[in-house]
């Protein structure tokens, strides 16, 4: 047998010189492994005597606790090393300034969807919310669109199962809010009496199958309604006179209002404006339809035609965005680029 105290050493001397975990683990099978030194002297005790056997083997389990001593000492001494280099290399001056995150800021349609908000709040307005995928009745139906309706054919509309479409404008909410008011003041119309005056705006997304620099197949619209029982032509040119010179911050523009036609309003208009100054000065642009609200609309929210009367307009808030701060191409707003949105915030 090799002298104990010597294969100790060995093993030690063996553990030293072991510079990685790989390395450590190679020598550890030389002394401890199956066919290691330790135990091939674990063998060699079966020839012995068995008083001789037993002083054997408890010199050979020292020897034996020793190396794995050694060797445990060699593991940790290697992980305090491979921990200390990771220390050095992912060293932190801890006395440097902080890394500042950059404030973010609204974008600019959703500025000028708030900033419509609240003009629209100021003169006596609701903002309404609804679903963006509506069932056919009030997408169409309800809107005095019935089924092969020739108006359905201006909407390039995208089909959702069961009937359901995308929205292609928010005039829906025209119908589920108003059905809401007067389910609210049913008891008083039952009454004899007059409800309040509905008065809301509904602006959010909208879905159509179209897409250039003036046109997306998602864009953002708003629509408005204020139904009463002496609401005139006249009031819907107030308001909306009102809006755009509050919007734009000037009075120096021209409006005129042109004949046109929609299926839910009768008789209906077309609104465009003309800057007198600045870059697009001297350009008619179209900017709003609207017109009075038709009698089956009407019927449809749950009114007497008779009795209540109103008007309803809408615009697109991506065009009133692009002109309030002089964006010439709508697909700007939603490519992401963080240089051009950074101007906004």
């Amino acid at each position: 047998m090799d002298t104990l105290q010597q294969l100790v050493a060995s093993a030690q001397s063996d553990f030293e010189n072991a510079h990685t975990a790989a390395e450590l683990e190679n020598a550890k099978a030389k002394y401890l492994g199956k066919a290691g030194r330790i135990t091939e002297q674990m063998k060699q005790l079966a020839s012995l005597p068995v008083e001789e056997k037993k002083k054997q083997g408890a010199v050979i389990n020292q020897a034996k606790q020793a190396i794995e001593a050694a060797l445990t000492s060699r593991r940790q001494a290697l992980a305090d090393a491979e921990l200390a280099q990771q220390l050095q290399a992912e060293a932190l001056d801890v006395t440097l300034p902080g890394r500042s995150r950059s404030q973010g800021g609204l974008h600019p349609v959703i500025r000028a969807q708030e900033r419509i908000e609240k003009i629209f709040a100021s003169m006596g307005f609701d903002v309404g919310d609804g679903p963006e995928i509506e069932s056919d009745w009030f997408n169409f139906a309800a809107l005095n669109m019935p089924e092969n309706h020739p108006a359905r054919s201006m909407h390039d509309t995208f089909y959702v199962e069961q009937g359901y479409v995308l929205r292609t404008h928010t005039s829906p909410m025209q119908i589920r809010y108003a059905v809401q008011h007067v389910k609210k003041y049913k008891s008083l119309i039952d009454a004899g009496q007059t409800m309040p005056d509905i008065r809301v705006i509904v602006p959010g997304r909208t879905y159509r199958v179209d897409s250039d620099a003036t046109h997306s197949p998602m864009f953002h619209q708003f629509e408005g309604l204020w139904i009463g029982t002496q609401v005139s032509f006249k009031d819907l040119k107030a308001v909306y006179i009102n809006f755009l010179h509050q919007f734009f911050e000037t009075e120096d523009m021209h409006i005129r209002f042109r004949p046109s036609y929609f299926p839910f309003t009768e008789p209906s208009a077309e609104m465009d404006m003309m800057f007198n100054t600045g870059p697009l000065r001297g350009r008619w642009l179209e900017i709003s339809g609207m017109g009075q609200v038709h009698p089956n609309v009407v019927s449809n929210m749950g009114l007497d035609p008779e009795h209540y009367i109103g008007f309803a307009f809408g615009s697109g808030i991506d065009r009133l965005a692009m002109l309030r701060y002089g964006v010439n191409d709508l697909r700007l707003f939603f490519d992401g680029d963080v240089r051009f949105l950074s101007q906004f915030s």
